[in-house]
């Protein structure tokens, strides 16, 4: 069981909030078990869009496989930063401390800057608040224009929506593609938008476009990429022609069908192998009948 736990701050933004909240609650729909805790240091915290919303005091015991999110908050200046208990600050320290993953939407990340947990580590936050951000913690890499960034179980996202990519970024990273391409489909998120990282997902990076044909025809090859599909038959169960298909996929992705499913398996096979697992139970665990096609792909991308 995977806890997510949002730690909730004064003037929390709604969207901030739920956007990750309705990602993970839709991923545990699926079968996938999550389940959502919401922690303040007072129990009734009303958001920067005048609702009120109920938090638990208390922590719940927390393991390496477990979440922390901070959402972001609305302040009087854009500078401002509100002062978060010690506390609340060593539970975030110890999460990470211990194996776990922490992350912030938008000015969230300025509580993982009071925490020690963006010292050497690159990160982001909405622009409005960037020059704040790295002024108040220079020891922290502030990267702009991106739409979150991953760094060592510290992930922080620019803000707003952006925290729904962050959310399915780690849902795909978990749970593979399929998982997160089923969510992003159930929330209707059309554009799912990467953050321009190497770590993000190989579903997030070409899913942001909009031709219903290839997202049909990706759906199946995430379901599936492990296994052989060839050409014809993916062209004939989304009801178009081989060279159609491959013309339409790679105008919208800039891959062909068989790169895509390459891709796909690279990004799983180094997961496993980070994990532990010999290049060769990688590749065939990802569906590489040789190793050394796996071998190939990854010298590619050193």
């Amino acid at each position: 069981m995977s806890h997510v736990v949002f730690f909730l701050v004064p003037g929390v933004h709604l969207l901030d909030l739920a956007g990750p909240a309705q990602v993970f609650s839709t991923a545990a729909g699926f079968g996938h078990p999550y389940t959502l805790a919401y922690v303040a240091e007072q129990p009734q915290i009303l958001t920067a869009q005048g609702l009120p919303l109920v938090a638990g005091l208390d922590w719940p015991e927390l393991g390496p496989g477990d979440l922390i999110v901070v959402p972001g908050w609305r302040t009087g200046a854009r500078d401002d930063a509100p002062a978060i208990g010690p506390a609340s600050l060593r539970a975030l320290r110890d999460h990470h401390a211990g194996g776990g993953t922490v992350a912030s939407v938008c000015g969230g990340a300025e509580a993982l800057g009071q925490a020690g947990l963006l010292d050497g580590r690159r990160c982001t936050t909405h622009h409005d608040v960037q020059d704040g951000l790295a002024l108040r913690h220079p020891e922290a890499v502030v990267v702009r224009d991106v739409l979150f960034t991953v760094d060592d179980r510290v992930i922080t996202s620019a803000g707003i929506a952006s925290g729904i990519d962050l959310a399915l970024h780690l849902v795909a990273v978990r749970h593979g593609p399929a998982a997160a391409a089923r969510v992003a489909r159930e929330m209707v998120v059309y554009a799912r938008r990467n953050g321009h990282e190497r770590q993000s997902s190989a579903m997030l990076r070409h899913r942001s476009h909009l031709d219903d044909t290839v997202h049909r025809a990706q759906n199946l090859i995430d379901a599936r990429f492990d296994r052989p599909l060839p050409l014809p038959a993916l062209a004939s169960a989304v009801g178009v022609s081989e060279r159609t298909l491959t013309r339409l996929f790679s105008r919208a992705t800039g891959l062909t069908p068989l790169r895509y499913q390459q891709t796909l398996r690279l990004e799983r096979a180094q997961h496993l192998i980070s994990h532990g697992a010999t290049i060769d139970a990688a590749a065939r665990e990802v569906g590489f009948e040789d190793p050394r096609m796996l071998r190939r792909l990854r010298a590619r991308t050193a």
